[in-house]
């Protein structure tokens, strides 16, 4: 049983929990985005970034592997492993120095660079519903448990 299990209607619920979820990261948090494509992976890390404070345009960083936000009061690496298909390329781009206690890293399709990337603190699963999106977050770390806290209610 997931700790938190929501129905997210329109794409403006995903950016508002995402805008939520935002307010409570700390520092070192690693969270993973799962879902096929199209399932709002991408829609739930803008509402991050807009939580922020971001306002410029984020991307799926499908095809750099990651884009780096150093804006606000944390270092945020948002990854995305679709094309992932060599673990090596991971260190031999220098991408495991931005998994450290100081950054939060968001990882669309972990699976595909599973044992290379560190393990979840969060682990985010959204699934298309009909014209929503039902989003299920478990936290695997006391760090992700803490954050999650407040968005149970």
């Amino acid at each position: 049983m997931p700790l938190i299990s929501r129905y997210l209607p329109a794409e403006a619920d995903t950016l508002a929990l995402g805008a939520e979820l935002a307010l409570h990261l700390e520092p070192g948090l690693v969270i993973y985005l799962s879902g096929e494509l199209g399932a709002g992976k991408t829609t739930l890390a803008r509402g991050i970034l807009r939580g922020l404070g971001y306002d410029g345009r984020v991307k799926s960083p499908s095809f750099a592997l990651v884009e780096p936000y150093t804006f606000s009061r944390l270092y945020l690496y948002h990854f995305d492993f679709y094309r992932f298909t060599d673990p090596r390329e991971l260190g031999e781009a220098g991408f495991r120095e931005h998994f450290n206690p100081e950054s939060v890293c968001l990882v669309e399709w972990p699976e595909n660079a599973a044992g290379v990337v560190p393990p979840a603190d969060i682990r985010i699963e959204l699934k298309i519903a009909g014209s929503g999106r039902q989003l299920e977050i478990d936290a695997d770390t006391e760090a992700g448990r803490r954050c999650l806290k407040h968005l149970i209610h």
